[in-house]
């Protein structure tokens, strides 16, 4: 992810490639982060934040505390931006000394620029800094800001949310193959699908429902198949999957 944000920062022109820094720990992530965004890399985190306008902490959550707490007090006059998954605003301002918090739940599709991202700040966040949180996950994708209490259910959806569809995907090329499709022919034709379908939904021609209604002939071969997945609670099914990640997200929050 963070490899993407760089990136999309740098190839929308916000930012110049000498504006960005990044440090990793590890010798070899921050051989590949420079190689795919140009992007210098530090192997200490203080040298890296040194001279920051905004810190963007882009570390699984478990590890989080301990990378922060060491930083203390060093975001004073900096805006800082987490998309550690379920880590909330107390906690993060608990660990980095600071009120100008912005906590931000994007998705792995931002590294197509086709991202979905939703933020929600702390006291300290000014209006500068939400127009500029806005700039940099605008440029790989969608961005709304919501009460930070919404934000396990947005983890629920679109965080975890492409992982779904991945499952989907393959589900549908397993069963084209099932009656006979060739490999190849089945997942060119479930990706064109999926593409296509959403792409009607975000053009507007109609809610998932009317579109799934417009398609469906009575006693056809798609009321078939939907016969099939209403028989196996589809939707409920999906209910659960959303719930049970969304509150994975909570408790990852209360460490």
């Amino acid at each position: 992810m963070a490899t993407a944000l760089a990136g999309g920062l740098v190839e929308g022109g916000i930012c110049r490639v000498d504006d960005v820094s990044a440090a990793d720990i590890l010798a070899d992530a921050r051989k590949a982060f420079t190689a795919t965004t140009g992007i210098t890399t530090e192997a200490d985190n203080e040298t890296a934040i040194a001279t920051a306008d905004v810190v963007v902490l882009a570390v699984k959550p478990q590890v989080a505390a301990e990378v922060l707490l060491p930083l203390h007090g060093m975001f004073d006059d900096k805006l800082f931006v987490s998309i550690a998954a379920g880590l909330s605003l107390a906690n993060l301002q608990k660990w980095v000394g600071s009120d100008r918090l912005v906590r931000v739940m994007p998705n792995t599709p931002a590294l197509v620029s086709k991202g979905a991202a939703v933020y929600a700040c702390s006291g300290g966040v000014m209006a500068d800094d939400r127009a500029l949180v806005e700039r940099i996950f605008g440029a790989v994708g969608i961005v709304m800001e919501m009460d930070e209490s919404q934000l396990d259910a947005v983890t629920g959806l679109s965080g975890s949310g492409p992982a779904y569809v991945f499952e989907m995907i393959q589900a549908m090329v397993d069963g084209a193959e099932v009656v006979g499709l060739a490999p190849e022919a089945a997942l060119a034709l479930t990706v064109q699908t999926v593409t296509g379908a959403a792409e009607m939904v975000a053009r507007k021609m109609g809610t998932p429902d009317e579109l799934r209604t417009a398609v469906t002939s009575p006693g056809g071969t798609t009321a078939a198949g939907l016969a099939v997945l209403e028989d196996a609670e589809f939707r409920d099914i999906m209910t659960r999957v959303i719930q049970a990640a969304t509150e994975r997200s909570a408790e990852l929050g209360q460490g």
